[in-house]
């Protein structure tokens, strides 16, 4: 009984490591998209602890109407899906900066706001140190109302990152 016990014991704790991840303590590279035009951030993630991260971005946007840059904070959850795919999914915010074209002449063509994004994607671990993923972030602004900054954006970006 003692035999039959224990063994169920290692197979369980064998079951709960072979589901495990490793994620690596740091990342570093770029993510490229956006919703309207084309965007590029420096982005760096930081691993937590229990399959946590905190991803931090600094972009530059070109959009069909408007150039700006954005500042972005998330928080990550990571879970495995197959081998070296993993999926996530955050909560976060940040801060945006844009310079817009054809405003009209007297008002000011610039406006800084905050947004608060979701994030979902799939990344995947190579054996050397290089990760790929595909991410959505739906965001919301608040800002002023005279550039329409109060609404939804879809947010769809490629990332290459250098783990370390």
């Amino acid at each position: 009984m003692k035999k039959v016990v224990l063994s169920c014991l290692f197979g369980f704790l064998v079951m709960f490591s072979v589901q495990s991840q490793d994620i690596a303590e740091n990342a570093i590279g770029l993510r490229l998209g956006d919703s309207d035009g084309f965007g590029a951030e420096i982005t760096y993630q930081r691993f937590i602890a229990n399959n946590n991260r905190v991803e931090f971005d600094l972009g530059w946007r070109s959009g069909n109407n408007s150039d700006g840059f954005k500042l972005a904070a998330l928080y990550q959850w990571v879970w495995l899906l197959d081998g070296s795919f993993n999926w996530y999914a955050g909560v976060g915010g940040g801060l945006t900066s844009y310079n817009f074209d054809n405003v009209p002449a007297g008002q000011d063509d610039s406006d800084t706001f905050v947004f608060v994004a979701g994030d979902i994607g799939i990344e995947y671990s190579f054996d050397i140190p290089l990760l790929l993923s595909l991410d959505f972030r739906p965001e919301i602004g608040f800002g002023s109302d005279a550039f329409d900054n109060n609404d939804l954006d879809f947010d769809i970006g490629i990332g290459v990152k250098y783990q370390f």
